[in-house]
């Protein structure tokens, strides 16, 4: 199974052009059968959708996860999650408040993509170090909820995050091993690891890599972040 993460900079390149056709085309690029996306509503409407679920549907077959008490919008909070078409919600997703001053949030879901159930927590931290431990401690907290909360967990999102140990990996380390860092930002010469794709238990996440094409570099200013997942850590195995 191969899911990514991308932030993808409210669908403007680095020239700040507003191209959310690129988007589609590097999601298609990507080859995911899961994609969590950062940075893909308009903030101050929310209900206006800023990518055509049409155009991504056609060109990367991956349909998007609705969320139970926001039928009229893409997504939560500047997070949005599409997947394949044949993707089975095990629990209606949900949007979660991780508080915050800039409009952060997390989407929680329960899936089974084919190979078995698990967690996913998609989202944004904000940039400030003292909020972004107060937001890790928020998601592990989600993990515990619900009949699932020993389902194993995929993490991904924009973290914000560029020090190995720094304050929102620190906190969530003992739950997901030390993250693989991989430069994602800026797109165009990336050397900040703000992006990351944690596992739980240790070793659902097998590899991580940054797709890095022509067009990504040109459609946001991060790269995409991909990775493989150790699918026989699924299979309705608890932690």
């Amino acid at each position: 199974m191969l899911v990514a993460t991308y932030n993808i900079h409210r669908g403007r390149g680095p020239a700040g052009l507003f191209r959310p056709d690129r988007i589609a085309r590097v999601i298609a690029e990507t080859g995911a059968d899961l994609i969590a996306l950062q940075e893909a509503q308009h903030y101050l409407r929310p209900g206006k959708d800023m990518l055509d679920a049409g155009l991504i549907e056609r060109e990367a077959g991956l349909r998007l996860l609705p969320l139970s008490e926001r039928p009229g919008e893409q997504g939560w909070r500047s997070n949005l999650v599409l997947l394949r078409r044949d993707a089975r919600v095990l629990r209606p997703a949900v949007g979660l408040r991780i508080a915050g001053l800039e409009p952060r949030g997390a989407i929680l879901a329960e899936l089974d993509l084919g190979w078995g159930p698990f967690r996913l927590l998609a989202t944004h931290l904000s940039l400030g170090a003292a909020r972004r431990r107060a937001q890790a401690a928020v998601l592990l907290e989600a993990m515990q909820t619900g009949q699932g909360a020993r389902l194993p967990t995929l993490l991904l999102g924009d973290l914000n995050e560029w020090r190995p140990h720094g304050s929102a990996l620190a906190v969530l380390e003992p739950v997901f091993g030390r993250a693989q860092a991989v430069p994602s930002f800026p797109a165009f010469q990336p050397f900040l690891c703000l992006d990351r794709i944690l596992g739980h238990p240790r070793g659902l996440v097998r590899s991580v890599e940054a797709h890095d094409t022509p067009l990504a570099r040109r459609a946001s200013d991060h790269l995409p972040l991909k990775a493989q997942i150790d699918t026989a850590r699924l299979g309705g195995q608890e932690c």
